[in-house]
């Protein structure tokens, strides 16, 4: 066996379990309402449901790992009109993959140069694949605490240049996973002149990118912070997007890598070896997503009911804000987050997640500790309901000691 899978950690969804196993049953006359996952749940696009229907003859052939040349220039299209940059090649700088969570993944085992010291840095709290895939690489994650004071960005001069000289790769998610902040340009600034300096790679996770509020102000991409940046060439970063959250369709595993043509290179020479090819069926109803824009937008239409209708009933008995994106909620807790997300579980039947499993203690602290990740991922009454729940048994919580 490789002995790197024993470096892995148990994911933050199967701790809870054993957490809640603990709580006992749940109040028998209220329904289970789980706010703990980031699984959307809005109807998948009927436009993607068509052009699935009418792809079945793709089933009779093998898929070209680089991908439909439609769907290459459908992405490149779409990040033109999305981020107003000039469209990145698609037969060099982009390149379809089975969702942002295997192409993360799969990205480290492309990237990293196993040797001894070799680093990943990941943020703190962050996206378990990034450790698990530095892991399996052959690197050590150093991990850069959020910081609440930056609107849970990071201090990227707080990292000693020991430190930057062994890394080899930076994973960064914006709008983050969990706070859902949003990595302003002069973030963006200082990680590419480290990168120039250093010579690691920026894998920009931005999967959350197309939930927000403001139709009038998306969130700043990685590429759009490149070009404005001049840096055409997107030189040592690739960024990663999906069509799971953007459209509802976590099932059909399909988004894509944009930038650096070199890296993009390589990365098609490891998935060759991979075996990782897009189905024609899942390719065709890409297309039509991509393509799409009406959709999404009364997607995140959805979301901002749901925000506007859950915020005002946690903010006064929560420590907690509105995100810049995502449809997360990052909460404070009164006492221990395991506490609290096991009591309530017991007391209302609804469930959300411990911070502290979404985090490693790195520098003294872990910074999901004293938190939970609320997903406003249900249906709008289902959330107002577990937020009721929420507040009632919060007015009245006592922590343990």
């Amino acid at each position: 066996m490789n002995p790197r899978l024993g470096a892995l950690n148990p994911y933050p969804f199967e701790r809870l379990r054993q957490l809640l196993a603990q709580a006992g049953p749940t109040a028998p006359n209220l329904s289970p309402i789980s706010l703990s996952i980031g699984e959307p749940r809005h109807p998948a696009p009927q436009v993607a449901i068509d052009a699935m229907r009418n792809a079945m003859d793709g089933l009779s052939a093998y898929p070209p790992t680089k991908g439909e040349p439609a769907l290459r220039e459908a992405i490149s299209g779409w990040i033109a009109r999305r981020y107003g940059i000039p469209a990145p090649d698609p037969d060099t700088q982009v390149l379809p993959v089975l969702g942002s969570r295997e192409a993360l993944f799969a990205v480290a085992q492309t990237v990293i140069d196993p040797v001894p010291g070799a680093l990943a840095i990941c943020p703190n709290p962050f996206y378990q694949i990034y450790e698990g895939a530095a892991l399996i690489a052959g690197a050590r994650p150093y991990f850069i605490n959020s910081q609440p004071e930056l609107n849970f960005g990071y201090d990227w001069q707080s990292v000693p240049p020991e430190v930057w000289r062994h890394t080899q790769l930076l994973f960064i998610c914006s709008p983050g996973n969990p706070a859902g902040n949003v990595l302003p340009l002069e973030s963006w600034q200082t990680l590419f002149r480290l990168s120039d300096e250093y010579g690691f790679v920026i894998a920009a996770d931005e999967c959350y990118s197309e939930i927000y509020f403001d139709e009038a102000a998306p969130p700043l991409g990685a590429l759009q912070a490149a070009h404005q940046l001049g840096r055409d060439d997107f030189r040592r970063l690739l960024c990663f997007s999906s069509l799971s959250k953007r459209s509802n369709v976590p099932g059909m595993r399909s988004g894509f890598v944009a930038g650096d043509a070199a890296l993009v290179r390589q990365f098609l020479l490891y998935r060759t070896y991979h075996g990782s090819a897009m189905s024609p069926v899942v390719s065709r109803a890409s297309v039509a997503a991509w393509n799409d824009e009406a959709h999404v937008a009364e997607n995140r239409r959805l979301y901002r009911n749901k925000f506007e209708a859950v915020y005002p009933i946690l903010k006064p008995v929560l420590d907690v804000e509105m995100p810049d994106a995502g449809f997360y909620l990052w909460a404070g807790t009164p006492g221990s987050d395991e506490d609290l997300t096991r009591e309530l579980h017991a007391a209302t039947a609804v469930t959300v997640l411990p911070g502290s499993y979404l985090a490693r203690e790195a520098h003294g602290i872990n910074p999901g500790a004293g938190r939970i990740r609320i997903a406003l991922v249900a249906p709008e009454h289902d959330c107002v309901e577990a937020a009721q729940r929420m507040a009632r048994f919060l007015r009245e919580y006592t922590p343990p000691r």
